[in-house]
């Protein structure tokens, strides 16, 4: 009797965690935000001590339908080129509107690999400057860059919503890749460096409705539904131009949307720890924040990608060979500790 008493006791508590990520999932899907999510099974929620918030894991809605190719020639600003959408769409041959932005790209970069090694400059850009649904690769150390692609191989870097394209692609296609592959892929991104702010940080109280339209990133609803609301506990970042990011346009740029205070409070948390509240990020990133060593830099980089690392570390998706560094850092952060973290860094420049 009592074996079946902690058994069904287990059971309730299993259920009741499903039961209220599913809901915090379903309040973005009933405003028509974003779609249900699957959660990592290994990701511990309740040592998150919230429920992954729907804007920092957007899904794409259950009826999404991406555009129906007819055939024309797409365009974007200051490009001469011109692609039809079943190129842009093309893993393999990502869309390079802009050469003079980056060097010639060798073949991991620019053709990946068939059947499964997706050319790495499809979904990290041509420039490896990124977008928030995956991370910004320029620039980065070389044991950090080395590191990262040996936890995605080995399983240890996951994603609390692992489903989501980006992140199951990411890990589907690096899988067979060879040493030599990843090598070529870190030289070519080292040389493009981000100099320029491509996330303007706005603190607000109300901001534009929103819902994910395809690419797993957050637009402001045009039509039926639009208006503003209140930001209440969320960030909500949209690229400047939901058509032209959706082409793959790199040099549009996106508005993040912050709290009030989100900023200041952040900088108290990332320079001085806050009396004791989390590690000052300072002391390994740099005052800078541009990374010391092989830490990686984090300033100007998306808020909700680094949202994303905070939590998964918390909640142990992510647990890779560096990982328990950072387990001091998010072990006593709140839901608002983290917007305003993250708040601050996406504000400062790369």
């Amino acid at each position: 009797m009592k074996h079946f008493i902690r058994v069904a006791a287990l059971i309730s508590a299993v259920l009741l965690i499903t039961s209220a990520l599913v809901a915090a999932q379903a309040v973005g899907a009933a405003n028509g935000v974003s779609g249900p999510a699957k959660i990592n099974p290994k990701a511990d929620v309740n040592a998150a001590g919230f429920a992954p918030p729907y804007w920092a894991y957007p899904v794409n809605l259950p009826d999404y339908v991406a555009a129906p190719e007819k055939g024309e020639r797409m365009r974007v600003p200051s490009s001469t080129v011109t692609y039809t959408l079943t190129q842009i769409r093309n893993f393999f041959s990502p869309p390079d509107w802009h050469p003079e932005d980056h060097p010639a790209m060798p073949p991991i970069i620019g053709q990946g690999r068939k059947p499964q090694v997706w050319a790495c400059g499809y979904c990290h850009l041509p420039t490896g400057w990124g977008k928030p649904e995956n991370a910004n690769v320029s620039n980065l150390p070389e044991p950090y860059f080395m590191q990262t692609v040996a936890d995605f191989k080995n399983g240890t870097r996951r994603s609390t919503v692992p489903d989501i394209l980006p992140h199951s692609g990411m890990v589907a296609a690096i899988m067979p890749t060879t040493d030599a592959e990843v090598r070529e892929a870190y030289q070519y991104f080292a040389k493009n460096k981000l100099s320029q702010q491509r996330y303007k940080v706005t603190e607000a109280t109300m901001v534009p409705k929103t819902k994910v339209q395809g690419s797993w990133v957050l637009a402001p609803i045009v039509g039926a539904g639009e208006g503003m609301e209140p930001i209440g506990q969320r960030i909500i970042e949209v690229p400047d131009d939901p058509i032209l990011t959706t082409l793959r346009d790199w040099r549009i740029g996106f508005t993040t949307y912050v709290p009030p205070g989100s900023i200041k409070k952040g900088e108290t948390l990332v320079t001085t720890g806050g009396n004791g509240r989390t590690v000052q990020c300072t002391i390994c990133h740099g005052n800078d924040l541009r990374g010391i060593g092989p830490v990686p830099p984090i300033a100007g980089r998306s808020a909700i990608y680094t949202f994303r690392q905070l939590y998964d570390f918390k909640d142990g998706a992510r647990h890779g060979a560096w990982s328990a560094m950072m387990q001091p850092v998010v072990k006593n952060l709140t839901l608002d500790d983290m917007i305003a973290i993250v708040a601050y860094t996406s504000s400062k420049m790369p």
